[in-house]
């Protein structure tokens, strides 16, 4: 099933998609709820959608919300190799890895209350010139479970959906130089959406047991970048393993992919100084991101809000 998140001026609802059409539940029935109640409450759930829904609107006809608006925790993945050489070019670096990419799947915690919708407006981030998007698959956890096996781990995904890790690659840099991670570059906004596509609908993409669907992004209309979801270099098998080694993975939770190679701008960057680049997202740019089988995004970059300022500090030992 195709589940949704959506708002036809009575608050939010969960439906399931059917063609243009939105089956909806009656009020008060939340998506994160169900997939917290297991299987068995989830199946319950869209045989009434089927059968008996509380009401049935034209797609048209409703705000469709990120499928789910607040997920426990959000975490992404870097699984495509070839987005961080192309990235690492881009930076003026050379493109041949250091061994650790080569030991584990990397990832970091994302922000869940920045979760936005797939046709919602996405601020710039404060103070940044350099506004990104990228391109992504995230999973969502429908059965928890700690120290998972790579071989059986991906059983533990309900569904897919598309990932908009939307990126402030100035603020990156200045992450980059403090040496703990990303923060406020990732901070901003994250697009989930249009729907949590469950297992079973994407059985037709499957291919050597791999999950292959095509992917591509698109800004202004122009596409930026193609790819296909099985030519991740580190399996969803693999990164659940790693991220749950020693913690729990809790149903409702949210892993990305990492970004298909070439779906950002930062590497398609043509100029030494990146600053320097004209191709950055600004107030007015439409963003896409396309997905067989998961549906599509479209979603406008607006004005971002003003930076307070920091009181000034010097270095330690300088005036």
């Amino acid at each position: 099933m195709k589940w949704v998140t959506y708002e036809a001026g009575a608050g939010a609802r969960t439906g399931v998609l059917d063609g243009d059409t939105v089956r909806g539940l009656r009020p008060g029935i939340d998506l994160l709820t169900l997939v917290q109640g297991g299987d068995g409450a989830l199946a319950e759930a869209g045989e009434t959608a089927r059968r008996a829904p509380a009401e049935v609107r034209p797609l048209d006809d409703v705000r469709l919300l990120a499928p789910l608006p607040r997920p426990p925790s959000v975490r992404d993945g870097l699984c495509f190799l070839d987005h961080l050489r192309g990235c690492y070019r881009a930076l003026g670096r050379s493109p041949e890895l250091h061994p650790a990419w080569s030991d584990a799947p990397a990832f970091y915690f994302g922000n869940a209350a920045s979760v936005v919708g797939p046709h919602d407006p996405v601020p710039v981030a404060p103070g940044s010139r350099m506004f990104d998007l990228e391109l992504e698959v995230g999973v969502v956890i429908g059965r928890g479970g700690r120290d998972l096996h790579p071989a059986a781990a991906e059983n533990h995904i309900l569904g897919y959906t598309l990932f908009n890790d939307w990126t402030a690659r100035d603020h990156q840099l200045h992450d980059l130089a403090t040496g703990i991670g990303m923060g406020k570059s990732k901070d901003s906004a994250l697009t989930l959406g249009p729907a949590l596509v469950t297992v079973d609908e994407l059985a037709e993409y499957r291919l050597d047991g791999r999950l292959a669907i095509e992917l591509r992004a698109t800004v202004n209309d122009q596409e930026i970048t193609r790819g296909r979801l099985d030519q991740m270099d580190w399996t969803f098998g693999e990164l659940l393993a790693y991220v749950s080694r020693g913690v729990d993975l809790a149903p409702g939770d949210v892993i990305g992919s990492g970004t298909v190679p070439g779906g950002c701008l930062l590497e398609h960057v043509d100029t030494p100084d990146l600053a320097e680049f004209t191709g950055w997202l600004r107030p007015g740019d439409v963003v896409s991101l396309h997905g067989q089988g998961l549906g599509s995004t479209r979603q406008t970059v607006v004005e971002g809000t003003g930076v307070i300022p920091l009181r000034p500090r010097s270095p330690k030992g300088q005036a």
